[in-house]
């Protein structure tokens, strides 16, 4: 096992990172099948050098993975599918208005629901003038759960199907397969669990029909704020100069205090307590400290989270343990942790911007801290309690013994 070295990588690498559902997390995949990957994709020339698209800073463009813009914009691929409402919609009838599209796991509960909070808060921070010429499109990526009754559902769940301007499209498994290839948007499947990993590619298509710019969802957890501030700045910025209006929220700040790589001395982990009444990182200085970023919408951390429990009861005081908790409200927080059994101190983190600051590409994710405050291991995905118990016995034979 090895701990994470989570390096800067460029616009476009950052855009074809594959992030992965949490089904996927808990399943040893035997076959895989993978559909929608092939060699007919969209490829825009880019611009020399990686300018930042207008309305965003330089951090903004990096949290979001903003590819080079390009220099001659190329045709978007055609679709034609049904929406949420079991409506016929073709690329077509979208001409005249910025589309934001992104390809989605209508059974997904972590990143995904992450991506569908960012929307909202794009959708916030758009005039009404430019949101009447501005719609969200989501594909659906799970030909396992493929009819309208299933993208309505999630779309309910996660408070979009509010957005007027919202469409969450599906359609047959080939057409759904065709369209993702098309894309250039790798899926692949499983078919034992009828669960999907799938691509993290955003593309903002301008009224008509170009792909105009290229970001994506999952090489940085997206901040809320930031996120949603940048993707209405991409979108906004694709239409007319006429029909522009002033994009609301904020973008990430230039320079982020303490950096959260291995060696690192980050600034304390801070949010309102939802365990105890710890509400940083700060009152662990001294001792080894083991953070555990989860979300209860992720199906690995239920896994985790018993996991950090059985390790922080075995360990004692000798090392603490500090759970955040990304985005969930404070009673679907306590319920989760509840229900988990946990009992040692947890934050939350409601906008993910502590996530964000640590770059955290999934959950769970541990970051574990020297006495001293400095970032000694960073681990996205599961962290048994055999493996961390070895982790920390390496770094200090001098612990109590752990499970």
């Amino acid at each position: 096992m090895t701990a994470e070295k989570d390096g800067r990588r460029s616009a476009w690498e950052r855009g074809w990172v594959l992030w992965t559902s949490s089904a996927v997390l808990l399943t040893v995949v035997v076959l895989l099948v993978v559909v929608g990957v092939g060699l007919a994709r969209p490829v825009m020339p880019a611009r020399p050098g990686d300018a930042v698209p207008a309305g965003l800073n330089r951090a903004t463009a990096d949290l979001l993975g903003v590819s080079p813009t390009p220099t001659d914009p190329v045709a978007a691929p055609r679709y034609r599918l049904t929406d949420q409402h079991g409506h016929v919609v073709d690329a077509a009838s979208l001409r005249g208005r910025v589309v934001v599209l992104t390809f989605n796991d209508d059974r997904c509960l972590d990143q995904c629901a992450m991506l569908a909070s960012d929307i909202v808060a794009a959708d916030h921070d758009l005039t009404a003038a430019a949101r009447a010429h501005i719609v969200f499109v989501s594909i659906n990526a799970n030909p396992y759960y493929a009819k309208p009754v299933d993208v309505k559902t999630w779309s309910d769940r996660h408070g979009l199907d509010a957005l007027p301007n919202w469409i969450f499209l599906t359609g047959t498994p080939a057409r759904l397969a065709a369209t993702a290839r098309a894309y250039g948007v790798p899926i692949q499947l499983d078919p034992k669990t009828r669960s999907v990993s799938h691509g993290s590619q955003i593309f903002i298509i301008d009224g008509r029909g170009r792909i105009v710019e290229q970001a994506a969802f999952g090489a940085e957890s997206a901040d809320t704020v930031p996120f949603g501030h940048g993707l209405a700045a991409l979108a906004n910025d694709a239409l007319p100069a006429r029909r522009r209006g002033h994009v609301g929220g904020t973008g990430l700040s230039t320079v982020v205090p303490g950096g959260t790589d291995l060696g690192d001395t980050p600034d304390p982990v801070t949010g309102p307590a939802l365990i105890g009444t710890t509400t940083s990182s700060a009152v662990t200085r001294g001792r080894y400290t083991v953070i555990d970023f989860w979300s209860s919408t992720c199906t690995a951390c239920g896994i985790q989270l018993p996991d950090d429990q059985a390790e922080a009861r075995a360990l004692g005081n000798s090392v603490a343990f500090l759970g955040v908790d990304v985005g969930d409200d404070p009673a679907t927080g306590r319920a989760a942790v509840t229900r988990s059994h946990v009992t040692f101190a947890t934050l939350r983190d409601p906008g993910g911007a502590e996530a964000a600051r640590f770059r955290v590409s999934e959950l769970p994710y541990t970051v574990i801290l020297s006495p001293t405050g400095t970032v000694l291991v960073r681990h996205p995905g599961l962290f048994t309690t055999e493996e961390l118990d070895y982790v920390l016995h390496s770094m200090d034979g001098s612990l109590r013994p752990g499970n």
